[in-house]
């Protein structure tokens, strides 16, 4: 088999197993936007609920850094496809659970306690899948098309929510609100069983990272030598690379932040403050979530060209300039502004998720790259993603104004910004490399 035939098998199996659990994970969001808080927290007030559903929300993004914690730690010692599919059955049986749950009506406040439960999982597995997923595909392409490759994983996020909003909004239409919250919406999470066994028949055929395993048999020989064991990859993270977890979690912070008010705060905005239908909103994030998923290799396409760097830079500042734009466009209600504000915010984020995957990966060496890129990469979830929804709606309850949103945003954008100008351009970087210097500007 040809170099260009493995990379995308590669590709292929890494954004399928992605599409899967980023469907699971995107699925409860939308639910606590438009059911949950009815049915597993009935006696609040609507926009109390709502909150509550997204603290249930932002509980799974809790359990991210654990999971990327664990995962890195033996991804970086065993592989990356074995925890690779583990992190796939974690997930899909997590969110197949979820579509069983009694509600509030029937079992009490055990509801939503299993809720929060199973929440906890699907944090933990998606916490140790990112990390496999971009570093199985970056580990296999060549150094000077990382970014268009390894950006492909990273379009499986916006696949899984446009899989996710497209499911919803089929059996929006097809059922009455009523028929929604009695049984409709455990369908979209009993199908997650499906999707799993066949996103896990693809991702078993992948083979091992050349590069893991090169590094592999390097640490054998050392050891044969008389070489000191080596520290566990979080061990070495902290005290060589902590500069670089920094900056990945800085890079992450507006691309998260910017995301879930985008994608799932703003169907609470249409619903509950401008008083539209749910459809609108679903909608809404279908259309920008298909142009995000077409613009999200174009962007780690033209990161190879010009650098990680330059395209990051350019999304986050543009993200800055949307964040004023967005809610004016929304309050105008109607489907194209609606639509419009959606798709473009979802493309300026593009430039920022796009070229991340390669960035990230680059930034660690082999033996703690799992470790080193999970590690930032999901540490910054807690702050930013997790939080996101529920400061945003807060602020609007408090406010009854967009503006704090905005404002919001836009600070995280400044925070993104300065933390990826202060970084080293990466384009071109071997991963090959056992142990890499420093990527961050002196």
């Amino acid at each position: 088999m040809s170099r260009t035939s493995s990379i995308k098998r590669v590709v292929g199996a890494s954004m399928i197993g992605t599409t899967v659990e980023w469907y699971d994970f995107f699925l409860f969001g939308s639910a606590a936007a438009l059911v949950f808080n009815k049915l597993f927290f009935p006696e609040s007030d609507p926009l109390a609920g709502t909150m509550l559903a997204f603290a249930t929300f932002a509980i799974g993004f809790v359990a991210r850094p654990l999971g990327g914690l664990v995962f890195g730690h033996f991804g970086d010692k065993l592989g990356r496809k074995k925890l690779l599919v583990l992190s796939l059955l974690m997930m899909g049986g997590a969110t197949f659970l979820m579509g069983l749950l009694p509600t509030y009506a029937t079992i009490g406040v055990a509801a939503p306690l299993l809720l929060v439960l199973l929440r906890l999982i699907q944090g933990f597995a998606v916490g140790g899948e990112w990390g496999g997923a971009v570093l199985i595909v970056s580990e296999h392409g060549d150094d000077r098309r990382r970014g268009f490759w390894a950006s492909w994983p990273q379009a499986g996020v916006p696949a899984g929510n446009l899989l996710a909003t497209a499911v919803l909004a089929v059996l929006a239409a097809v059922q009455s609100d009523a028929a929604f919250e009695a049984w409709g919406w455990r369908i979209p999470f009993l199908l997650s069983g499906l999707l799993v066994v066949i996103g896990l028949w693809i991702r078993l055929a992948v083979e091992e990272s050349p590069v893991f395993v090169e590094a592999v048999r390097n640490a054998d020989r050392q050891a044969e030598q008389g070489a000191a064991p080596e520290r566990a990859p979080i061990v070495t993270v902290l005290r060589r690379h902590w500069r670089e977890v920094l900056i990945a979690m800085g890079a992450r912070f507006a691309e998260n932040v910017s995301y879930y008010v985008i994608t799932a705060f703003v169907l609470v905005y249409l619903t509950t403050h401008l008083g539209m239908s749910k459809s609108l909103g679903i909608n809404a994030v279908l259309v920008g979530s298909a142009v995000h998923f077409v613009t999200i290799p174009v962007w780690g396409w033209l990161s190879d060209r010009v650098g990680r760097r330059t395209v990051y830079l350019f999304g986050t500042a543009g993200m800055l300039v949307w964040a004023f734009v967005f809610f004016p466009m929304l309050d105008a209600a109607t489907p194209l502004a609606t639509i419009g504000a959606v798709t473009v915010g979802l493309v300026l984020h593009g430039a920022m998720y796009g070229p991340q995957a390669a960035f990230f990966s680059e930034l660690f060496g082999t033996k703690v790259r799992y470790s080193g890129a999970s590690i930032g990469y999901q540490l910054a979830s807690i702050a930013a993603g997790g939080l996101a929804p529920l400061i945003a709606t807060a602020l609007l309850d408090a406010f009854g104004t967009s503006v704090p949103v905005s404002v919001y945003v836009a600070a995280g954008c400044v925070l993104t910004f300065v933390a990826v100008y202060l970084a080293r351009e990466t384009r071109g970087t071997s991963l090959a490399d056992a142990d890499e210097p420093s990527r961050v500007s002196a």
